[in-house]
């Protein structure tokens, strides 16, 4: 993930930050304490409680590292624009063939992906069927059981 690019939205960019800053001033002082505390208690080499704060403290830790690392790499989407192409920030509905429902999504990176509330990755596989493809434009898209027909019926 060194160089990896990463599109955020405005939105994810502002929960990433929040979260970095809740990690900092927060949580590391929550875990400091739970350390301190366990060590008030004695042997620390037999002492649970003080192996689990030292483990969390590892995960705050790299979390922090990770958050800061795809800040670095941030490239933010701009789902303002207007398109005839889809792309990443792209509002996109398409209709599965086989099925003839409608389905909205937002194209969005990897670290904003969330199926359950409409925002999928450029990385997934519809995701990556979809991007560059107009209104009309059918996609074949590879499913564990066979292959997904969509057609795009509107992007914004």
């Amino acid at each position: 993930m060194a160089d990896k690019p990463i599109f955020l939205t405005p939105e994810g960019r502002a929960k990433l930050e929040a979260e970095l800053e809740n990690l900092r001033t927060v949580r590391r002082a929550q875990v400091a304490e739970r350390i301190h505390s366990a060590k008030e208690e004695g042997d620390i080499m037999e002492n649970s409680a003080y192996d689990e704060a030292k483990n969390e403290q590892a995960f705050v830790e790299g979390r922090i590292m990770t958050i800061e690392q795809m800040l670095k790499n941030a490239v933010m989407i701009d789902a303002t624009r207007a398109s005839d192409f889809v792309g990443i920030g792209s509002y996109v509905t398409v209709v599965d063939r086989s099925e003839d429902d409608d389905e909205a999504f937002q194209i969005v990176g990897s670290a904003e992906a969330d199926p359950t509330h409409g925002r999928i990755s450029n990385e997934s596989p519809v995701g990556r069927a979809l991007l560059g493809k107009r209104v009309g434009d059918e996609v074949k898209v590879p499913i564990p059981d066979g292959v997904r027909y969509l057609k795009i019926t509107a992007i914004q």
